[in-house]
């Protein structure tokens, strides 16, 4: 499509490019070596998560350049700009874990309010590590500019001693290490082999669930999220999509046009189809959301009870994120979902085509097994499963992918951190059967509603994955198995029935029926709720401190903002 002569008068960049009041602002726009012919033309974001600390991010940059290129090649002038990203592999197992979700928020209002500083016309952008891909395309359904997703793509496995290894291992080589079944050397040996190359984590975790997620909802050109950071062949991908978006402009197709209902429903299918990370159900209703849909987790859990658990990846499985790309990434497994009825075909994407179109010519590939054809799965209902009961009135979520026993019964025994779960881990405090409950750490009473990676790596790593269960009104990773039930709500904080447990109070978990409860009655909860009383965090300033006061329910995504339900101007029309 030709979109070399853009009309500037319904576009944001009219408001700081156009007409003689506006002389100042085009001298900042010389300033920086642009000429009349580029500031006349549409300003495209380019907004990147890059950043020096960790491999997820350290790409990003120099792909930015290439997706510059691609705008500038359709007459867009780009403007690249970057915000933060908080890495969970760094954040695990102490507090800095607390930032990882509030930078979900920090992410999106931070692209927000650059855009509308500089009024661009559109926006391009780059995640790598877990919260920045949800924050991002948060931000471009908030503004609702024509915007296109990039993910930089995923780490290379290691290998260690013949076998491939992710940082998952590593996790786990901590519990193995603890009760002496691993050495010093041997746990060196792991650390330093596990992730050789830039990009995110490589299994299904919550990077590249969240990756899946961007391509089945419409926002990211078809293979793009599949391919590994390493490849020269995203290059491709990153030109194509900065040509890309100067067409939605032209065409004028914004991300709200692509994020309606039905396309969150595909991409809860391919999180549950995948046995993506149990985050998505926090970060699918929050990009709803932005859009104004009500999507909550109960919503999320209905499209997972139903679709069927089809591509073997680790955590739960045999395969990573490489292995899927190269057997024909996720427009493969969008393929047999959509032949066998579990997507919407209709839904509008980032190519200007519907998913169905896009998936015209992608045939199936008989000489791979990392994919399983949706009729022949690896068990009939999703990867993960939404749970609801006296314990959990508000919703909870564990993943099931991979699991063998998906009930469990037993005594609580409660704590009120992660921290103090964990040393009892350490220090083997715990006895087999009983259900470890790890509460306080939601949204608003972690505050910032950490994972607990380090901790159910510990239980696997001491050989006991699956003789206890956890429960939290936290979060888990999307490298987490066993059973491990996160995002209880109520949370304890604000008087969910968690923060009422007491050690030796019976827990029953049933992933197939899809609940959990507690063997108390209403009347001994009704007492107990008479004695509690909120627990004070110690934050009581700073940003984690703000997030806190305005920080809704994990069952809407733990949304800090009233959303489009309220706005009463978009960005993109202004």
């Amino acid at each position: 499509m030709d979109v070399r002569a853009i009309s500037k008068d319904k576009l944001p960049s009219r408001h700081v490019t156009v007409g003689a009041t506006r002389a100042p602002h085009r001298s900042y726009l010389y300033a920086m070596g642009l000429s009349a012919e580029e500031i006349a033309q549409p300003l495209v974001g380019v907004a990147t998560c890059w950043n020096e600390a960790a491999p997820c991010n350290i790409s990003l940059m120099r792909q930015a350049q290439v997706v510059k290129r691609g705008v500038a090649s359709a007459k867009g002038t780009p403007r690249e700009f970057t915000t933060i990203t908080v890495t969970d592999g760094i954040a695990m197992g102490h507090q800095g874990m607390k930032a990882s979700l509030v930078s979900r928020e920090v992410i999106a209002d931070s692209v927000e309010l650059t855009m509308r500083g500089h009024c661009y016309d559109a926006l391009v952008g780059l995640a790598g590590c877990d919260k920045s891909l949800p924050g991002m395309m948060m931000a471009m359904v908030r503004l609702n500019v024509p915007s296109i997703f990039i993910y930089g793509g995923s780490i290379l496995p290691g290998t260690w001693r013949g076998r491939q290894i992710t940082v998952q291992d590593v996790f786990e080589a901590v519990g193995q290490h603890s009760v002496g079944s691993l050495s010093d050397e041997e746990l060196t040996e792991i650390e330093q082999a596990a992730c050789p190359s830039a990009g995110s984590c490589g299994a299904q975790f919550t990077a590249n669930t969240m990756a899946t997620v961007a391509e089945a909802i419409g926002l990211a050109l078809p293979y793009s999220c599949g391919a590994p950071a390493p490849y020269e062949m995203r290059d491709r991908f990153n030109y194509a999509s900065g040509e890309k978006v100067m067409e939605l402009v032209a065409k004028q197709i914004r991300p709200r046009d692509i994020v309606t209902r039905k396309a969150l429903e595909n991409a809860a299918a391919v999180v549950a189809a995948s046995g993506g990370s149990t985050n998505a159900a926090l970060h699918l209703p929050a990009i709803a959301h932005e859009a104004g849909i009500s999507f909550d987790i109960f919503d999320v859990a209905e499209v997972f009870r139903k679709t069927p658990y089809i591509a073997d990846l680790k955590p739960g499985g045999r395969y990573v994120a490489k292995d899927m790309f190269e057997a024909g990434g996720i427009p493969l497994l969008m393929k047999t979902l959509l032949e066998h009825g579990y997507l919407h075909g209709e839904c509008m994407t980032v190519t200007g085509r519907t998913v169905e179109e896009n998936m015209t010519h992608v045939q199936w590939n008989e000489a791979q097994d990392v994919v399983r054809p949706a009729d022949k799965p690896l068990s009939p209902t999703g990867g993960v499963v939404g749970l609801k009961g006296k314990l959990a009135p508000d919703g909870a979520i564990v993943k099931v992918a991979g699991m063998k026993n998906l009930r469990f019964s037993g005594p609580a025994r409660c704590f009120d951190s992660e921290e103090e779960c964990f040393a009892a881990v350490t220090e083997r405090r715990y006895k087999e059967g009983e259900v470890l409950v790890i509460r306080y750490e939601g949204p608003k009473g972690g505050p910032g509603m950490r994972e607990m990676l380090a901790t159910t790596a510990a239980l696997y790593g001491q050989g006991m994955g699956d003789k206890v269960a956890l429960i939290t009104d936290g979060r888990f990773s999307g490298a987490t198995r066993g059973f491990c039930i996160g995002h209880v709500a109520p949370e304890a904080a604000m008087g969910g029935p968690i923060g009422l447990l007491r050690d030796g109070d019976i827990i029953s978990i049933d992933a197939v029926e899809g609940t959990i409860d507690v063997a108390l009655s209403d009347r001994e909860l009704a007492a107990r709720r008479k004695g509690w009383t909120p627990r004070e965090t110690d934050y009581q300033s700073g940003a984690i401190w703000k997030y806190a006061q305005t920080v809704g329910s994990a069952r809407n995504g733990a949304v800090t903002h009233p959303g489009a339900k309220k706005e009463t101007h978009c960005y993109a029309d202004l």
